[in-house]
């Protein structure tokens, strides 16, 4: 069973329940799907769903940050349980010395050995990640690894 097909399972399966909370994230998510399929003109695969949970995960967190700064804590409080709807479709996230290690290979295979650099290194990386880490966090993790050399 293809992404898409999971969220939207699920999807049901909380409109049954009458499981509020998932079923507002999940809706919110297959809205984010449907606009990618007419963006791109088609079906998309699972890695950019992947992309776009990850995507809905930042928002969130970011949420999360703005509503630490208002001192609202119901916003805080909604933000992580939709945070933890969301990693029930993601792949079990890398640590940061396995994302560090993936890196330090990726950069060895490619001949790395300056900033200029980074952009033929995450070319090969991001694809490597399969969702398990944000494209963020690898952008840093090879940026120190190159800053280093």
């Amino acid at each position: 069973m293809d992404k898409k097909q999971e969220i939207q399972k699920a999807l049901t399966a909380a409109m049954k329940a009458r499981d509020e909370d998932t079923k507002r994230t999940l809706r919110l998510v297959m809205s984010a799907i449907k606009l990618a399929e007419v963006e791109e003109g088609g079906a998309v695969d699972d890695s950019r769903i992947l992309s776009l949970l990850q995507k809905e995960v930042k928002t969130r967190e970011d949420a999360i940050e703005e509503a630490k700064q208002a001192n609202r804590k119901d916003l805080i409080e909604t933000a992580k349980t939709e945070i933890a709807i969301l990693n029930e479709f993601l792949p079990n996230q890398m640590s940061g010395n396995e994302l560090k290690k993936l890196a330090q290979g990726v950069i060895a295979e490619t001949g790395a050995t300056s900033m200029r650099d980074m952009g033929k290194v995450m070319r090969q990386l991001i694809p490597q990640l399969e969702g398990r880490a944000s494209g963020q966090e690898a952008s840093k993790v090879v940026r120190e690894l190159l800053q280093d050399q």
